[in-house]
């Protein structure tokens, strides 16, 4: 199989979507809790972050459109697809977007409301 009738997902990586991505992305390091699939959630670290997705550090193995949710600080539980996973990094893109700046907010009284307050219920695969 020649490398354009490959499935797409399946064998790229993050400089794959380099030219792909839309919006402008936030370099932060921020601590966010993150759940693939039905396994338990774990804090993770957020390496950047924009309107329709996250790059993480996630050294545990997992497949292109797995489903994920990851709560951003000061936007709450979104949920959202592996997007590629290579060298410790993952990729996910969101469900729906969101607003990047909120996770650069103070968090405290009177902040905005999550989208969720616990993780969602992702479908199964």
């Amino acid at each position: 199989m020649d490398q354009h009738s490959q499935d797409p997902l399946t064998a790229l990586s993050a400089d794959d979507f380099t030219g792909q991505r839309s919006g402008a992305r936030d370099s932060l390091m921020l601590a966010a809790q993150f759940r693939v699939g039905d396994n338990a959630v774990e804090t993770v670290r957020v390496r950047n972050l924009s309107s329709g997705g996250l790059m993480a550090e996630y050294a545990q193995p997992v497949a292109s459109r797995t489903p994920v949710a990851v709560e951003v600080r000061g936007v709450g539980w979104v949920s959202g697809r592996i997007a590629w996973a290579a060298e410790g990094r993952v990729g996910v893109a969101f469900d729906q977007e969101i607003d990047p700046m909120l996770a650069r907010k103070p968090v405290g009284k009177g902040g905005n409301t999550p989208a969720f307050a616990k993780p969602p219920i992702l479908p199964r695969r």
